[in-house]
This record gives structure tokens, C-alpha cells and sequence, in this order.
């Protein structure tokens, strides 16, 4: 699975427009985000770590590393 794919997995298990979540990482990064810019880099593959954990808080999620056996 791709962040692109995973990305709007999450939103749709969240009911969250991608407009709504531009809103909400401009309100937490004080930086302006916008659906187009959002999509932009999800279609080009070049959306940041800091980012992608940015989406992840504002959809309250988190990543955790497990140990493969």
C-alpha cells in the first residue's frame, strides 16, 4: 500500500474531506496547506515525514514500529 493509498483510507474511515484536513494541518503548522497542495504531493510522492505525521495527528493516529520475528 502506498501513503497515497493510506492517507485516504484514513480519511475515509474518518469522514474527513481533504479539504477538511488542509484546514486542520494549517491550524496545527501555522503553514498553509490546501486540498490541491495535499493532493499534489500525495500524486507525486514527495508528501514530507513531518507531513505525513501531521496528517496522522490531525486524524488521530500513530505509527508504531513492531519487530519482525
Amino acid at each position: 500500500m502506498s501513503v497515497k493509498e493510506d492517507v485516504k483510507m484514513l480519511l475515509a474511515k474518518e469522514a474527513y474531506t481533504m479539504t477538511k484536513l488542509a484546514e486542520e494541518m494549517t491550524k496545527l503548522s501555522n503553514k498553509k496547506y490546501t486540498m490541491k497542495s495535499i493532493s499534489d504531493k500525495l500524486a507525486r510522492k514527495t508528501l514530507q515525514y513531518e507531513e505525513f505525521m501531521l496528517i496522522l495527528k490531525v486524524l488521530n493516529y500513530e505509527v508504531e514500529y513492531k519487530r519482525i520475528k
